[in-house]
């Protein structure tokens, strides 16, 4: 079982996702780089967080 991801991240993944897909890809690392520039994130933890529910939204769309 993986770990659960508060409404929060999925809400505002979703936002980020639906508003820039051409920029998210595939790759993790991309995907930090780009939510660090669409949002203010104050943290590192929150950033990887976003990061990661955005990168398995484009996979998961991709299938």
């Amino acid at each position: 079982m993986g770990r659960i991801r508060t409404s929060f991240i999925k809400k505002v993944g979703k936002q980020i996702y639906t508003k820039n897909k051409p920029e998210i890809t595939k790759n993790f690392e991309q995907n930090k780089v780009t939510v660090s520039k669409i949002a203010d994130i104050p943290s590192k933890q929150l950033r990887n967080r976003l990061a990661g529910y955005v990168t398995m939204l484009a996979k998961k769309e991709k299938r």
